[in-house]
């Protein structure tokens, strides 16, 4: 069973840990709250402790990383050339473009959006399997958002015990005062998260500005509500519910751990049997653990570590830092709770000294996909061409017979030119031969045949392209016939295949 943290007090207690200056956190209640009559329950508010040690800055080392990602990265500047956005990354959807540094992703190129999602499913899958749930309790976004609302909760209304003495205090001005300026922080920091999600879809600079004009577009003001709304109730209020409730990935990482993953465990078998210690006794015939509940104390989930791997726990190890902060006190050796397998923890029990497997075939089979996936996008890109065509023929009327009988088909021809300058293109057909190209729609240079013609660059061209051909050429209903586009500066070629209708013979 869970620890209830909302009996866990805030008053000293006088007890044997206390010789060797650790606070015992109360959790006698836990467990021995009469049923409630409704199967739902009111949401018992967590105060998590600070702690400090490695892990714990290792997280901050993260959430400033992260949240650097987030904020500066729409003011990064990439120069792709005149008539181009000089913004780094970009979601342009008037332009239909995805602008990533120097990779460009037009709509007709989706499958690079899927396969960045099967990437980050098995990346996803492979840190679960080695290190269990380390993205939920280091990069994800709901952690580090709640981490910086957690620092602006304790510079305003201190620590853990401090926090629950102004949550049971009665109304006063000082309480007012201090909830209202934390809530007003938060306020900021969520129109902030919002404010710099809407800069990843148009230039920074420029919609800043507007924004603070008060003359920028509605659904940026909408986009930013939403996510300020969003980001102050489930940083602020919700925190370890939107883990526990709203998150399906506890429910999946049961499938994604095995007897290896390395987790965050407690030794049983160094810590049992626990119980109150004074300094001047001995540790002969009893375990590390002093059941001072700091673990509990320190864990955003408020769940107790010492009961094994649980759907709240989200492997932050925060309440390693704590427990190694009570053995350096006890002058016991750390690590009574660290990063462990299931495997190795039941060998150690059981005194066999078997060893974690640290290659299994699960671990292989997530890498050598990531592999593929990621070595099949980057040939892709590296080799995709800048210039691609598309002809589609028309359905009705299939063909049209002239008043010298020539036949003549129509279609509609889209040009996409990838590239960052203007190219001259001329167009020829094989297949049929004596054709005659006419073209509606695009200013030829040159009134001869083949024609020759400009697209503007990082442009989709389309035209209408009416191909006409001698009655004694046209001897099948069906005739293929390929359409190729010549680069006439740089040479290259890009063709499509396609039919030409006449009548049945």
């Amino acid at each position: 069973m869970n620890p209830d943290v909302s009996d866990i007090s805030d008053r000293p207690h006088n007890d044997d840990a206390s010789d060797y200056g650790v606070e015992k956190v109360d959790v006698s209640a836990v467990g021995k709250k009469k049923k409630p009559e409704s199967q739902y329950q009111k949401r018992i508010k967590i105060h998590p402790k600070r702690v400090h040690g490695t892990y714990r800055t290792l997280k901050w080392w993260v959430m400033g990383v992260t949240l650097g990602v987030y904020y500066v990265t729409p003011w990064l500047r990439w120069d792709r050339g005149p008539n181009a956005p000089d913004q780094a990354v970009l979601i342009d959807f008037s332009a239909q473009r995805f602008y990533f540094f120097f990779i460009e992703i037009w709509p007709q190129e989706v499958y690079y959006i899927t396969g960045l999602l099967i990437m980050a499913a098995m990346g996803l899958f492979l840190l679960t399997t080695v290190m269990g749930r380390a993205w939920c309790g280091y990069t994800c976004p709901q952690t580090v958002w709640t981490d910086l609302f957690l620092v602006v909760e304790r510079f305003i209304e201190g620590d853990r015990n401090a926090r629950i003495k102004l949550d049971r205090a009665k109304a006063s001005a000082k309480k007012i005062f201090k909830k209202l300026s934390k809530y007003l922080i938060w306020l900021l920091i969520a129109i902030g998260t919002g404010g710099a999600w809407v800069f990843y879809f148009a230039d920074a600079p420029t919609l800043a500005s507007q924004l603070i004009n008060f003359n920028a577009p509605t659904t940026a003001y909408i986009t930013i509500g939403i996510l300020t709304a969003t980001t102050f109730v489930l940083g602020g209020f919700a925190r370890e519910q939107v883990c526990t409730y709203m998150c399906p990935w506890p429910r999946i990482q049961g499938a994604m751990v095995d007897e290896d993953s390395l987790i965050v465990t407690y030794r049983s078998y160094r810590g049992e049997p626990r119980g109150p210690h004074k300094a001047s006794d001995t540790w002969d015939g009893r375990g590390h653990c002093i059941d001072c509940n700091q673990c509990i104390a320190a864990c955003p989930a408020g769940i107790d570590i010492r009961e094994g791997m649980q759907l709240e726990y989200i492997n932050c190890a925060l309440c390693i830092d704590a427990c190694n902060t009570v053995m350096e006190k006890v002058d016991l050796p750390q690590g009574l709770i660290s990063y462990d397998t299931l495997r190795n923890l039941a060998a150690r029990n059981v005194k066999n000294g078997q060893k974690t497997k640290a290659v299994r075939p699960r671990i292989l089979i997530y890498t050598v996909m990531l592999a593929l996936v990621g070595l099949m996008m980057a040939y892709v890109l590296a080799t995709r061409p800048d210039l691609e065509i598309n002809v589609l023929h028309d359905r009705n009327p299939i063909f049209v017979t002239l008043s010298d009988g020539s036949i003549r088909n129509g279609y509609t021809f889209k040009i996409l030119n990838k590239a960052y300058q203007r190219r001259t293109f001329s167009l020829k057909t094989e297949g049929v031969k004596n054709v005659k190209l006419s073209i509606v729609g695009a200013a030829t240079l040159a009134q001869s045949s083949p024609p020759v013609f400009h697209v503007d660059p990082d442009q989709l061209r389309s035209f209408r392209l009416f191909v006409a051909a001698p009655p004694n050429v046209v001897t099948a209903d069906t005739t293929p016939i390929r359409f190729v586009l010549i680069d006439i500066d740089k040479g290259t070629q890009a063709a499509y295949k396609s039919i030409f209708r006449g009548p049945k013979r």
